[in-house]
């Protein structure tokens, strides 16, 4: 039997080169060799209030960019987290074994209020509730899951345990973070502060779907500084994020050249930044290609989308049948 892997991505717009070389890429090879189920978790991205126009146009958005990276309906199972609607039942269930007190000592939750004072719902207190279903839903054991993800994880640990102690039970398996690579890939995003993501702007994000013309305008407009004012000196963090960026998309030889030449306070910028921006639009062409054809073809992305909430169905009513006869539920 292999290992079921779970994971989920909000459906809040395109997949940008952090989502890819941070995720999917791995997802690529996991699916070969283990129990894969990635969904789009659109129930998670309600607790920002998207329109219905958005939510739609973004979910479909998500499900393209998987299957242009090479995710493949056959091997892993894809589907778009509401059209599996037992993950709601057993949230319930889970929600009353939760506690107020473990809810509000989430970091993500506290980040959420002093951020967001004025949307503190019902939905972000119970988001690691929510997560906890999504993975116990097909006992899953194993979680790509970045750093700021491990706590909920910890707590989808906690609650089912705590499940499987109410019932006397030895019913959901523990999942734990996984990473198929030893080394985790960090992308950082162009402003020059962090790592890349949707939060911080369409400027800060090189996406899967961009034009060439969009990727060079945006690495065009990267921050940078006045330059190494001495020999071999530490980068600081903006320039060191866009070397790193170069890293990942560039060959060693493109990157040692310019490293060698802000050693020797010889870089110019806009010539550093060129080369950049051309090879993302090279590491990002096939793809690209490949996300124009399939958004177009919607009796393909609907076969998919049917295909993947079945298979999901299948193991989560399986699922909820034994948890219904643990809790108690029985037929009349």
């Amino acid at each position: 039997m292999k290992e079921t892997v779970v994971s989920g991505i909000r459906s809040t717009g395109k997949l940008h080169l952090g989502n890819y070389y941070g995720a999917v890429k791995n997802f690529i090879k996991m699916q070969d060799e283990y129990n894969c189920y990635f969904f789009i978790a659109d129930w998670h991205s309600l607790t920002t209030h998207p329109t219905p126009e958005n939510l739609h146009g973004n979910i479909k958005n998500v499900v393209v960019d998987y299957l242009a990276c090479g995710l493949d309906p056959e091997k892993s199972t894809i589907y778009v987290q509401s059209d599996v609607p037992e993950i709601i039942e057993l949230y319930l269930y889970l929600n009353m074994n939760a506690y107020l007190g473990e809810l509000e000592r989430a970091t993500s939750f506290k980040d959420k209020v002093r951020s967001s004072p004025d949307n503190v719902n019902a939905g972000l207190l119970t988001y690691p509730v929510l997560m906890a279903a999504d993975i116990l839903i097909h006992k899953a054991t194993k979680v790509p899951v970045g750093k700021d993800q491990e706590q909920h994880l910890e707590m989808a640990r906690t609650f089912g345990n705590r499940f499987n102690r109410l019932y006397n039970q030895e019913y959901f398996p523990e999942p734990y973070a996984f990473s198929y690579t030893d080394k985790l890939v960090k992308v950082p995003g162009l402003d020059g502060k962090g790592k890349m993501g949707k939060s911080e702007g369409d400027a800060n994000c090189i996406y899967l779907s961009d034009s060439p013309e969009a990727i060079r305008k945006k690495v065009s407009r990267a921050v940078t500084d006045g330059g190494p004012t001495e020999e071999n000196q530490q980068k600081p963090e903006a320039i060191q994020n866009l070397f790193d960026l170069m890293k990942i998309v560039s060959t060693e030889d493109t990157l040692t050249h310019f490293d060698d030449l802000y050693n020797k306070m010889a870089i110019r910028y806009g010539d550093f930044k060129k080369q950049l921006a051309e090879d993302m639009v090279i590491a990002t062409e096939p793809m690209r290609q490949r996300i124009n054809y399939i958004a177009n073809d919607n009796a393909y992305l609907q076969k998919v989308v049917h295909l993947g909430a079945e298979k999901a169905r299948e193991s989560a009513q399986r699922t909820i049948k034994e948890v219904r006869e643990l809790i108690g539920f029985k037929s009349f």
